[in-house]
C-alpha cells in the first residue's frame, strides 16, 4: 500500500499536468511498482498497512472518487485558482489510507547496506530499506507481443492504464510464450496483465479457456474441449477491435496439466479465496496467447535467445 499510495500521487501529477487528458483511477501496470520503488523506496507492511483500521478490507472505491473529484476540479479551475489541490489530495489519502511519515523509519532485521556491515536495529529510510533488501530494479523487464511494432524493439503500448508511458519489449508470439515457460521452469514468477472479460474467465470454476467452438462455451468449463489456435494476426485484430483489453493484473506462479496433457498457467488473483479455486485461476495456453497483454519478469528468467535479441 506504500507503493499504491505513491502511485496515486504520481497519477494525480500526471493527470493535472496533462490537463485532464490522461487516465485516472485505481488501475495501473506492473512497471508502476518498479517506478515507485525507484523514486520512493519501499517499506515493510508492518510499517505501513495503508488503511486506518487493521481489521477492515482494502476498498478504494470511495477514496478514488474523492481523489478524482479533486484532480478534475484542479483542471477545471486551473492550479492557479486552486493552489491547495495537492494538500487536499494528500488529506484524502491520509483519511482513507492513514499517514506515512518519513521520520517513522523502518527498523532493520539484520540487513546490510552496500556491504558495510549489519544494520540490525538501525532506523532506515525507505530508499535505504530498498538497498538493504538488495533488490535490483533494473533486473525487471516487461514483454509483450504485437505485430504493429518491430520485434525485439522496445515501445510504449498505448493502453489506458499506461499513464506512466512505460515501454515493453516486443516479441514474436511463440517466443513470448516460450519466455513465460522458461521463467517458470527456472523458478521465476511473472506479473500478468490480461483481459478477464471473456465469459470463459470464470470466478465459479477458476478457469480461463478459449473454446474453438462457441457452442462449447458452457461445456468447456466442465469438460475438456478443443481450444482455438491463436495466430499473431488474430491476437492483433482482437486487440485493435477492443475485444482484448487491459483489464486486470495478476501473478503467474506455475503450471499444471489436465488429463490429456493440456497445459494451464496457475495464476494467483486478488479477489479473495472465494473467487476461483481458493483464489487461483487456471489459464489455458490459448487464452494466454490471445488475452495476455504483457508480462513482467526478472531478466534471468528470459531465454538465452531473447536475452541476446533484446540486449539485456
Amino acid at each position: 500500500m506504500y507503493t499504491a499510495r505513491n502511485t496515486y500521487l504520481d497519477k494525480a501529477e500526471n493527470y493535472v499536468s496533462r490537463q485532464g487528458k490522461a487516465q485516472f483511477g485505481e488501475g495501473g501496470l506492473s512497471h508502476d511498482v518498479i517506478n515507485s520503488a525507484r523514486k520512493y523506496g519501499i517499506v515493510p507492511q508492518s510499517n505501513y498497512i495503508g488503511k486506518t483500521s487493521p481489521d477492515s478490507k482494502y476498498d478504494h472505491e470511495k477514496m478514488a472518487a474523492e481523489l478524482e473529484a479533486i484532480v478534475k476540479k484542479a483542471v477545471a479551475q486551473t492550479p492557479k485558482k486552486y493552489p491547495n489541490w495537492k494538500s487536499d489530495y494528500v488529506a484524502v489519502l491520509d483519511t482513507y489510507m492513514g499517514t506515512f511519515k518519513e521520520e517513522d523509519k523502518m527498523i532493520s532485521p539484520n540487513l546490510t547496506i552496500d556491504g558495510k556491515g549489519s544494520n540490525e536495529g538501525k532506523a532506515l529510510t525507505p530508499k535505504q530499506f530498498l538497498t538493504a533488501n538488495k533488490l535490483n530494479l533494473d533486473d525487471y523487464v516487461t514483454l509483450t507481443s504485437f505485430t504493429n511494432e518491430p520485434f525485439y524493439s522496445k515501445f510504449i503500448l498505448n493502453i489506458p492504464d499506461n499513464f506512466a508511458n512505460g515501454s515493453m519489449f516486443n516479441l514474436p508470439l511463440d517466443e513470448f510464450i516460450q519466455n513465460i515457460d522458461n521463467a517458470l521452469d527456472k523458478g521465476y514468477t511473472l506479473a500478468l496483465d490480461s483481459d478477464v472479460s471473456e465469459v470463459t474467465f470464470t470466478k465459479e470454476y477458476g478457469m480461463a479457456v478459449l473454446p474453438e467452438n462457441e457452442n462449447d462455451t458452457k461445456a468447456i468449463l466442465k469438460e475438456i474441449k478443443p481450444e482455438k489456435n491463436v495466430s499473431p494476426e488474430y491476437r492483433q485484430a482482437e486487440f485493435e477491435n477492443y475485444d482484448t483489453q487491459d483489464d486486470h493484473l495478476m501473478h503467474i506462479i506455475g503450471k499444471v496439466a489436465d488429463q490429456k496433457g493440456n497445459q494451464y498457467y496457475k495464476v494467483k488473483n486478488s479477489w479473495g479465496t472465494k473467487a476461483g479455486k481458493d483464489g487461483y485461476f487456471y489459464m489455458s495456453v490459448p487464452y494466454i496467447r490471445l488475452k495476455a497483454i504483457s508480462v513482467m519478469l526478472n531478466k534471468n528468467g528470459l531465454t538465452k535467445k531473447t536475452k541476446i535479441a533484446i540486449g539485456v
